[in-house]
């Protein structure tokens, strides 16, 4: 089949993990903000599970407390490297460029849909130049808005008046794919960020790629079946 038709299928670029690994930087931000609580640090390999959730999420369950003022302390610490220095701690996975211009290039609406709030997640595309490839770039706000992903997905949904079969949520976490899901889209996951294969094959993942080069064809064959 030609893929010069018109496409139909609207692609949902999960952020980290997905198009650039973020370790280095989310791991010292983490370890920053555990410092400035007065709280023992954990060495990088134990932290990068928590690449791909909220910090919210991720802070209520390193302080072992559900109170409001140190996990808001946590963030506000994170945030205070992040924004400067730990944003830019990160590289782009390889393949990933090259995905992205041919998807561009073959008339697929991109989307960045990341937990990662919206004005870090604009930036750290720009910074790459990647910006002339996405139609828009969403994640939660700064007081916490959205930090759930199918909430997120389900507003974005709506908002650009999409429909949820035509649309792929493509990450590498369990979560990108049951928060996909839950909203009807399909879903792609890939093994090369932080999620397992297994992982991804227990959230129930429509394809899973170990490549962005798989990425490219496993689009093109979704493409296909839903022109057939």
């Amino acid at each position: 089949m030609s893929h010069s038709q018109d496409r139909t299928l609207t692609l949902f670029f999960d952020l980290d993990g997905t198009l650039t690994d973020p370790s280095t930087g989310i791991t010292r931000c983490i370890q920053h903000a555990l410092e400035r609580l007065g709280r023992a640090s954990l060495p990088k390999a134990e932290l990068v599970q928590y690449i791909g959730p909220s910090l919210r999420w991720t802070f209520l369950r390193l302080l072992g407390s559900d109170e409001e003022e140190p996990i808001e302390a946590a963030v506000r610490f994170y945030r205070e490297r992040f924004a400067d220095v730990g944003l830019f701690e990160n590289e782009v996975y390889a393949g990933v460029p090259e995905l992205l211009e041919h998807l561009h290039g073959d008339g697929y609406p991109l989307y960045v849909v990341t937990s990662k709030p919206t004005v870090y997640a604009d930036r750290i595309i720009r910074h790459f130049g990647f910006d002339p490839f996405f139609r828009g770039i969403y994640g939660p706000e700064l007081n916490g808005r959205f930090d759930e992903k199918h909430e997120l997905i389900g507003h974005l949904l709506g908002e650009l008046s999409l429909d949820p079969d035509q649309t792929v949520m493509i990450g590498d976490r369990a979560r990108d794919i049951e928060s996909g899901r839950g909203r009807g889209t399909r879903t792609m996951g890939v093994t090369y960020g932080f999620g397992s294969e297994r992982e991804l094959v227990a959230a129930r993942a429509d394809r899973i790629c170990h490549s962005p080069a798989e990425v490219r064809t496993a689009i093109h064959e979704c493409t296909s079946d839903s022109q057939a």
